[in-house]
């Protein structure tokens, strides 16, 4: 049975862009998942050890045949693919995959926390997340919308619409 699901995409290492496009299309080409939708991308302001780069952010809408636990293991091959090494915590990295938000469920499994536990702190996640779906509620959160604008811009910003791949792609270009 096919379930909605959310996916933070993040990257802020060699390349951030080209990441999270490559990312978008390892997920569209992965059995069992169709990406519906994908956010504007967003800069933020790096928070975490030492001094890092902006990161690039953004929120897919996603659907899948996959449970929640082998949805975050393909995040997490997706994610290896692309050099991630989980070394240092909130540090900087090629690319990072969170499943947000899955078919509404809840779980608070060591290895699978749904929905994610820090969403209603990360504009970088909220304010995208509010593009694709601003009134779905988040398992005792509240609403995206609400949630969104209860943290600032601080730190974040659009980018340019041309970065998506699938912005290419309707324009005829190669992404």
């Amino acid at each position: 049975m096919t379930k909605l699901a959310y996916c933070g995409l993040g990257a802020n290492l060699e390349q951030p862009i080209e990441q999270i496009n490559f990312a978008l299309r390892a997920l569209a080409t992965s059995d069992g998942i169709q990406v519906l939708r994908c956010s504007s991308f967003y800069g933020s302001t790096a928070v975490g050890p030492g001094e890092q780069p902006d990161y690039v952010n953004a929120v897919a809408e996603l659907t899948s045949e996959l449970s929640a636990a082998e949805l975050l293991q393909r995040f997490h091959q997706i994610e290896a693919d692309c050099g991630r090494q989980r070394t240092l915590r909130w540090g900087p990295r090629t690319l990072d995959l969170d499943l947000l938000w899955y078919d509404n469920q809840q779980s608070e499994r060591a290895d699978l926390l749904l929905p994610h536990p820090r969403i209603r702190e990360r504009n970088f996640v909220l304010w995208p997340w509010r593009e694709l779906n601003p009134d779905l509620d988040i398992c005792g959160l509240g609403r995206v919308d609400s949630l969104a604008s209860r943290v600032s811009g601080d730190g974040l910003w659009r980018l340019p619409a041309q970065t998506r791949a699938a912005d290419k792609q309707k324009k005829g270009e190669t992404p």
